[in-house]
């Protein structure tokens, strides 16, 4: 496994124009703070920075549209996203900023040796003017006929009917978004970064890299086509000009954002740009949405090339694919987003990083989708994960009130630690090659395997037998092993509850990866339930769409509702009394072959064995996992025949809008009448 002692993190610079929202963590902050996380966790030194991007006429015109100055603008939404990745528990070393004094000065003295050493050139270009408003217009703030179609409300960059790419000023009869009035050419002067001299250079740096083969082509076709690319605006709001006579132009806010990574690290304190930037030695790993990728795979690489000072080029660039709701990207600007503040109200920081984690857009585009989310939530992190951490820690306080040791470990002990640090160690390599999707599965593997090991062990049965307790102590020494292993692995995707879980150890931080599995646990404090189950409010079976906008009180501490009228019949209680209601005990739990719903039970009910069909095949992970179970059967159901086999009652479970639940006992005897 490989390990680098320091290792500079950077994660793209989220504009001050908006709130953050689920796509935005998805895309890059998530999976750059567990794997800042992790990297922390096993003892290297890790610098995560990050900011926000605080330039731009989009600034302006946003700060107009809410009578504020662009400085009040970015001030109010700087502090809304700050605290929302607090809340996240995005665990930045330092979050800074682009209006600070001193990006200013570093983002001109690159600039300047940009500049002395030939790689900017002057040009007189024509620019779309509004004479009304007194400004010049980016593409985004213009509309007009196309030059392609003849559609009369074409953007200036594309035509969101017939798809053509042009420049704004390609556009017939182009005018402001803003006030519908008509624009003009006019000739201004501006400067250009010539990328297309560092053609060569880009093309042998990215063929030492191993970024994922997406990025990769896409890059290389990036740079065949490299042309000069403006960096200056006619701007008032922006990164000065260091030429003399150019006052009202500023740094195109796409040129100044990406040397924020430096900046922000001098802010932090001017020795780590020395302690990481300019020290070869360095790791430096940057993570990005793809709609980001040229930006940091090829034009801030040139512009690092092309100045004297030796900073670190990036290592490993994590590009993501889109997260997307209702099958489009996430969009703030077209109203296709989940305000991240709403979301909160009504789950927690964990859950949804945990969800994010588990759908995480690694190699393609995945939709978000509510329904899922309560499902893999409710069954996978509260019924496997977080349903053994409590049930060992619970167990171990009620039926022997100290921490058990282990008296003499038998081979199925060993074997099962044994699996689950293979599992462990798989988890750690996950997380190396930033995979926090396989992180998370394996995760929810190693719950999977100490529920099973639970279960097959019995000791609720156990606790009876006094002659027995040397071997109930080690199975339940075993566990909470187990659960120091587990805490090792969810760490980095939930730091919430991996520190509350350690406080019921009797530690008040969470250790080190490798002192999680080591530390012999001397106390134990009463547990509660980690995670709790998530509801929602679905109105006439479906979520409306306004549960999917940014609008999410409809999803707040709600149940499912049905209208009573939508029910069963009343019956009489004579029709009740006629169903034979019994406890069974599952001996085997079996995939019922070229079936895709049903499990075959082979249950114990009063000492008569008995087969069952039930069709939840879909919501159980690892069939074994029911062994050892006492569930609620109907046992004088008519026997019904399916996929050949033959039925002898029902297994009763909720399987109900995104929930799965079996009905289940602890102590009640098999064959028990259940009234």
């Amino acid at each position: 496994m490989r390990r680098h002692n320091k290792t500079l993190i950077t994660a793209a610079l989220p504009y001050a124009n908006g709130q953050i929202h689920v796509g935005h963590l998805a895309g890059a902050y998530l999976p750059a703070d567990i794997y800042h996380r992790y990297l922390l966790s096993k003892g290297d030194d890790s610098l995560f920075i990050c900011g926000s991007d605080e330039y731009g006429i989009a600034i302006t015109i946003k700060a107009e549209e809410a009578k504020r100055t662009p400085q009040e603008q970015v001030d109010h939404f700087h502090e809304i996203n700050k605290k929302l990745f607090e809340r996240m528990g995005i665990d930045f070393s330092h979050y800074s900023r682009t209006t600070l004094k001193h990006h200013a000065e570093r983002t001109q003295q690159i600039f300047k040796e940009h500049l002395k050493n030939g790689w900017i050139e002057k040009k007189t270009i024509h620019q779309l003017y509004s004479p009304i408003e007194g400004r010049f217009l980016a593409d985004r703030y213009v509309l007009g006929t196309c030059p392609k179609c003849g559609y009369h409300e074409a953007r200036g960059d594309e035509c969101t009917k017939c798809g053509a790419s042009f420049e704004a000023t390609d556009l017939l009869h182009p005018v402001s978004k803003m006030t519908k009035m008509p624009l003009e050419l006019k000739e201004t002067e501006h400067y250009f970064f010539r990328f297309d001299l560092f053609k060569e250079r880009l093309k042998e740096w990215l063929e030492t890299k191993s970024f994922k083969p997406s990025t990769m082509n896409f890059s290389r076709q990036y740079i065949e086509d490299l042309k000069p690319r403006c960096i200056t605006r006619d701007l008032d709001w922006g990164v000065p000009l260091p030429i003399e006579g150019t006052k009202g132009k500023v740094l195109y806010v796409w040129y100044d954002a990406p040397i924020g990574y430096i900046s922000a690290t001098y802010d932090k304190n001017p020795q780590l740009v020395n302690d990481y930037w300019l020290d070869p030695k360095t790791r430096y790993v940057q993570f990005v949405g793809k709609d980001n990728t040229t930006f940091h795979s090829v034009l801030f690489p040139a512009m690092l090339m092309g100045q004297n000072t030796l900073y670190k080029l990036v290592d490993d660039l994590v590009v993501n694919e889109f997260l997307n709701l209702k099958g489009e990207k996430f969009s703030k600007s077209s109203g296709n987003s989940l305000d991240l503040e709403a979301m909160l109200k009504w789950i927690s920081p964990d859950q949804l990083r945990f969800y994010l984690s588990l759908i995480a857009p690694e190699h393609q585009d995945c939709d978000f989708s509510f329904e899922d989310l309560v499902v893999r939530v409710n069954s996978e992190l509260v019924g496997k994960l977080g349903n053994f951490i409590h049930r060992t820690l619970s167990f171990v306080q009620s039926r022997l009130g100290c921490v058990p040791l282990i008296k003499a470990l038998e081979e199925e002990d060993k074997t099962f630690l044994k699996q689950i640090q293979t599992l462990l160690d798989e988890g750690a390599a996950h997380y190396e090659n930033f995979s926090i999707k396989k992180a998370t599965e394996t995760l929810l593997e190693m719950a999977q395997l100490c529920n099973r090991y639970f279960d097959h062990q019995k000791p609720w049965s156990l606790v009876k037998e006094p002659s027995k307790a040397d071997r109930l102590e080690t199975i339940l020494a075993v566990c909470i092993k187990a659960v120091q292993f587990l805490l090792a692995q969810m760490q980095p995707i939930l730091p919430f509850a991996t520190k509350e879980a350690w406080g019921f150890l009797g530690l008040s931080n969470t250790p080190s990866r490798n002192m999680a599995t080591a530390l012999e646990i001397k106390e134990l404090r009463a547990p509660s339930p980690l995670f709790q189950k998530l509801e929602l409010e679905i109105k006439e079976g479906k979520v409306s769409e306004s549960s999917l906008s940014c609008n999410l009180d409809s999803l707040k501490n709600a149940t499912i509702l049905h209208p009573l009228e939508t029910q069963s019949p009343m019956i009489e209680f004579a029709d009740f009394e006629k169903i034979d209601l019994r406890v069974a005990d599952v001996l085997d739990c079996i995939i019922v072959p070229k079936s895709d719903k049903l499990l075959q039970f082979t249950l114990d009910v009063g000492g008569s064995k008995r087969v069952i069909l039930s069709g939840i095949r879909h919501f159980v992970a690892d069939p074994a996992s029911l062994i050892g179970k006492k569930v609620a059967i109907v046992a004088n159901l008519k026997p019904r025949k399916m996929m050949g086999i033959e039925s002898h009652g029902m297994i009763l479970s909720v399987v109900e809008n995104g929930t799965f639940e079996m009905l289940s006992f602890e102590k009640a005897p098999s064959g028990g009448k259940i009234s």
